[in-house]
Parts: C-alpha cells; structure tokens; sequence
C-alpha cells in the first residue's frame, strides 16, 4: 500500500520511479501473488465517514490528494455498511496495473538488501520485511527493531453458510442504502453455546512461537484466542458484542453474543470472520469455527495465520520529512514506521512519495499540518510519541490536538470530533494549494 502510493504521487509529481518488489520472486508467509498493494489481513478500510472517525477523514485527505489506493478502493467498493470495503484481488490488479502503466515508472523484481548510500530512495517493505533487508536496517540504526504478531482472519465459502440460523443485518442498520443496512452476516450464540464456544477456544491447539520471538501484539490486531484469554467476557464486548441487531428468525430473542461475517470479494461468494483474527492451528480452527451457529457445514477459503511484523523505532530514527537521520537519502513509509492499516499505511506512502520528489524537484512546501488526520500520525511517529514505549497505532482523534471552547466527555464527543474533521479539512486544503 504504502509503496504503490509513495510511487504515484511521485510520478505525477514528473520524477522517476523504479519500484522494487522481491514478490513473486520472493514470497512470504501471507502473501499468494505478485501484485503490489495484496491485501493479505482482511479486505476493508474501515469507517468511510470523514466527519466523526478519525479513519473517515483520512480517507477523504487521500482523495482530496488524488490518492491511487483510495480512488481504487473507491472503483471496486463492496457494500459494508458505513466502512470501505474492496474486491480485494481487482483492487490490487487494478493498482498493479496502473502503475505499469505510468509513463514514469519502472517495476523490478529483485530484492533489496541493504541502504544504499546514494540517491533518493523509499523504503516501504510493510509488515514482512525480509530478513536481509531486516538485519541491514538494524545494522544501521544501532538498535533491535521491535516486532508484534499480525494475525489473519478465516474466509469462508457463502454457500456453505446455513442461512436459516444466519442473517443479513448491519449494526444498528447503518447505511445509506439496503445493500448497505444488509452487508454483514450475522450468526447468532445463546449463553451456553457462548460458553462452550470460549471452552473451545481456551483448550484449542496454538501456533508455537519460534526460539527469540516474543509475542508483544498490537491491540488493534489481537487474535481472539488471547482476546478470550483476558477475560471470558471480552469477545461480547468485542467482535462479538450483540448490540444493534435482530435476529429475524427469533426476533423476541436477544443474542447472548453475534458473529458477524463481512463480504470478501464482489460475487459475494466468499465472508470474512469479522475481528477473528488467530493463532490456532488449522485443525483446530475448523473445529472451534464450525461450533458456531450457521457455520456448522462452513467450508473455508481460507484458515487463519500469523505473522511476525516488524517495524523500527521511527521517534528515535526518522526526522519530521521521514527521513532516516543516520542516512537522509532513506525515507521509511507504512506499517514499518509504525503506523497500523491499510489506510494509514498508504496515507505516510502519500507524503513520504511527495517529500521525496518535493526534494528532488527542489521544492519547498510547509510541513504537513499537524491539526489534519496525515499531520497528526506523521507528527505521531516521528517525535509526538514516547519512544520507549512506541507501538503501532491506527489514526484516531485521541492524536489529535484539542480544539480550545468544547465540552469533554463522551456527550460532547460529537461536537468535538465534527470541529476536529472541520479544522483538519480546511488546514489540509491549504497544504495542498502548496502543491
């Protein structure tokens, strides 16, 4: 994501690109092709409402700056309530070829291992960072880059789903049309099949973690099997949680918790399990996934993963132009500065794409504003957090700074967050006309 953006905006800023990809040449363990910008964790960008969430905002500061991943996001949309959901295979053939196409770029497929020392590079290697290029970036900046595991959700076949336990409903209702207010699928638990449910998954076989490797997860990304682990409760209160749906088969019964099922791809043939990502092993997957009522039969597409995912110290080791300090000519952009998601990722290739050719080009632009949603994780990574406790962070307004006059709390949380997207959007309409 990062690096297909950080390419586009540089092209069309009228300077080369040559983009290094090691893939297909160079697998790893989540991604099946070669395409640039594979969507390996699940298939959505999540809230599209750019006036209360954080995320919504900034795809729209994508948009307004002519951004390829979300203007080919926006070309194969899947319903998905009030969140931005991709075919996730065209979407990255549709990248891939549009960046084979530009005039000014160059696609390679070797891989690189090591910093080079001259010329103006991007590195945007993502969350399976290869391990020679691994070992040259500590090499280089003297520390341990720190690691979390990323786990994948399970996607199953729709037609192996039993749709007389099962529903079509989004939360609350949310959407502006039916295929909108009906994009997930819901399966709902009573009380005990709750509990077993979480028996199961306590008791399930684990993936073993390799000899070094710790397990320090981002919370944003967490395996429901350690989820459950902190609490029998968790999963209600989280993917799970029941609130904002009926179940039609049973409407004068409310679910003690609810699975929720998103659309995969643009058929509709294939569901992803809503928030589960795993660590179990396969067979155990199968086992605990078909206790759930609906998905007694289910057939998956695809089981569940983990991987290691790495990312540097980016306050310690980037300057505010996301430069490396030890080697200014490196830029690093996406979840290895340590930022979480798609979205975000793609949003620091953007700048990172655009500083380098402002560079090259020889022009100065302001620095990107803080009070907008790119300027507040930009500011974030490189400076705003504390280094000796940095972990990957999804854009949220808690980065944001306040807006002086407005009420606190949670019934003020709707003012507050309108006046944050209102001030973001005209401070990044102002950086643009820079551009």
């Amino acid at each position: 994501m990062a690096g297909s953006e950080a390419a586009w905006q540089a092209a069309e800023m009228g300077v080369e690109v040559v983009i290094h990809e090691m893939r297909p040449k160079v697998g790893t363990f989540a991604h099946q092709t070669g395409n640039l910008a594979e969507m390996v964790c699940s298939n959505s960008f999540r809230s599209d409402d750019d006036e209360q969430n954080a995320v919504g905002l900034l795809h729209w500061e994508m948009r307004e700056a002519e951004g390829l991943i979300l203007k080919t996001a926006d070309a194969h949309r899947l319903p998905a309530g009030g969140a931005l959901a991709v075919d996730r295979d065209p979407f990255a053939e549709s990248v891939t070829a549009k960046l084979k196409a530009h005039p000014l770029v160059e696609i390679t497929g070797e891989e690189v291992t090591a910093l080079p020392s001259d010329g103006q590079w991007i590195f945007a290697t993502g969350p399976l960072t290869s391990a020679g290029l691994g070992e040259a970036i500590r090499a280089e900046t003297g520390a341990e880059s720190l690691a979390f595991f990323d786990a994948i959700a399970p996607i199953v076949y729709a037609d192996s789903i039993d749709m007389s336990k099962a529903w079509m409903q989004s939360r609350y209702d949310k959407g502006e049309t039916e295929e909108e207010r009906t994009a997930y699928l819901n399966c709902p638990m009573d009380r005990e099949q709750y509990d077993a449910f979480i028996d199961a998954l306590l008791a399930a076989d684990k993936t073993e973690f390799h000899e070094g490797e710790t397990a320090g997860y981002f919370d944003g990304c967490l395996p429901i099997e350690v989820m459950s682990e902190r609490g029998r409760e968790t999963l209600r209160h989280g993917p799970m949680k029941p609130v904002g749906l009926t179940n039609p088969h049973q409407p004068e019964v409310k679910p003690h918790a609810v699975v929720q099922l998103r659309r995969d791809n643009a058929l509709g043939t294939l569901f992803n399990i809503v928030g589960f990502q795993t660590k179990m092993k396969y067979g155990a997957q199968t086992d605990v996934f078909r206790m759930i009522p609906g998905l007694e039969n289910a057939s998956f597409a695809r089981l569940g993963g983990i991987h290691r995912n790495t990312f540097i110290n980016s306050p310690t080791l980037l300057d505010s132009q996301m430069r490396l300090k030890s080697k200014p000519n490196i830029r690093f952009a996406g979840q290895i500065t340590g930022v979480e998601g798609y979205v975000e990722s793609a949003a620091m290739g953007l700048l990172a794409g655009r500083l380098a050719a402002a560079e090259m080009l020889g022009r100065t632009v302001p620095e990107v504003p803080q009070d907008s949603a790119m300027g507040a994780l930009i500011h974030h990574i490189t400076g705003g957090a504390e280094a000796k406790t940095f972990q990957p962070m999804n854009v949220n307004f808690g980065l944001f700074r306040p807006v002086d006059g407005l009420k606190g709390g949670r019934r003020g949380r709707k003012d507050r967050y309108k006046a944050y997207t209102d001030r973001a959007k005209e401070e990044w309409t102002k950086w643009l006309a820079h551009w």
